[in-house]
């Protein structure tokens, strides 16, 4: 199971919360809260920052390992976008909207650009430019087969202007005949290019493009494959607990858990003066702990610690020389 903090590094850097999302907004069955987000922002060259934000969204999607998934492409507001916003007559938007039920590739770009109604209006040209621009850059990526044109898709957040897409994962046959986990899309975004201006006083556009991946609903994802495959939940890192069965041992304890911490080991303790074994070795199977090293009277008379593995419950004695060696080895292994 991939670990969810290790997504690409571009992502992790980029603008964390709202930012550049205006207060309050909602969108039902759109990513828009507890997400990661990313943003480009500034002026350049058409439809480069767009599809870099597409393999960005390709590699995180990717790199989680949630399954196949797909990106469905759009315009926002189709008809809206045409008529009242680009001024297009309402027949060339009706003669897009023939098209809305359709979804595909760069092959359905070139055949609206053979559409007569549609090659000989100006606007409806650019945009179909950019989007075969588009094509040609996420083509070059290597995520051309992951990218679908569908002009039925419309975000519901209403300061986007330009191109918007929505990644949804796709069901493998052994899904469908399961109860679906109904999570909406996993990652969405698009291009703003008026936001920002609404927030300077002197109204300098700034055109910007990205992309928000959707953690709340990859993490509902994650647990409920863990669930299927019965695999517990961690919920923390932690690769040993330090135990004593004995009271007045927290000395002893702080000592033991210093040399695993220095060592780079993952280890921690119940913050007690003298917590009993059994609340302890609960913790450990509640949590995950893999292993637990317990110290007490018997162990320090004999120069050992006892290593606990918390699956099995087997427990071996250790010298306290090669305990470290020990602990790492059976994490190597593991």
């Amino acid at each position: 199971m991939p670990q969810l903090g290790l997504l690409h590094g571009r992502a992790w850097a980029s603008l964390l919360g709202k930012l550049l999302r205006p207060p309050g907004a909602v969108c039902i069955g759109a990513v828009h809260s507890h997400s990661q987000d990313f943003d480009i922002a500034g002026q350049f060259d058409p439809m480069i920052p767009d599809a870099e934000c597409l393999k960005i969204m390709c590699e995180i999607l990717s790199g989680l390992q949630l399954g196949d998934f797909l990106i469905k492409m759009s315009w926002k507001d189709v008809r809206h976008e045409m008529v009242a916003k680009k001024g297009l007559a309402p027949e060339v938007a009706d003669r897009i909207g023939d098209y809305v039920q359709c979804h595909g590739g760069v092959s359905l770009v070139e055949q609206m650009f053979q559409d007569p109604r549609l090659s000989q209006n100006k606007q409806a040209l650019e945009g179909l430019g950019d989007l075969k621009l588009l094509f040609e850059y996420v083509t070059l990526f290597g995520i051309a087969e992951k990218i679908s044109f569908d002009l039925s898709l419309a975000r519901g957040l209403d300061y986007y202007t330009g191109v918007v897409y929505e990644a949804v994962l796709l069901p493998t046959p052994a899904q469908a005949e399961e109860e679906p986990l109904n999570v909406g899309s996993v990652a969405a975004g698009g291009r703003y290019d008026g936001l920002v201006g609404m927030f300077d006083p002197k109204g300098h556009k700034v055109p910007c493009v990205g992309l928000s991946i959707g953690v709340e609903r990859i993490f509902s994802i994650v647990e409920q494959k863990m669930k299927t495959f019965g695999e517990k939940i961690r919920t923390t890192e932690t690769q040993v607990f330090v135990a004593s069965p004995q009271k007045n041992f927290l000395q002893e304890r702080l000592k033991l858990i210093a040399e695993l911490w220095d060592a780079g080991i993952k280890a921690e303790l119940l913050y007690k003066n003298n917590p009993k074994l059994l609340t302890q070795l609960h913790y450990c199977e509640n949590m995950g702990i893999p292993l637990v090293v317990i110290v007490g009277e018997q162990e320090l008379k004999e120069g050992v610690i006892k290593l606990r593995s918390v699956a099995s419950r087997e427990e071996v004695a250790i010298k306290r020389e090669n305990l470290v060696a020990e602990i790492q080895k059976r994490l190597s292994e593991s």
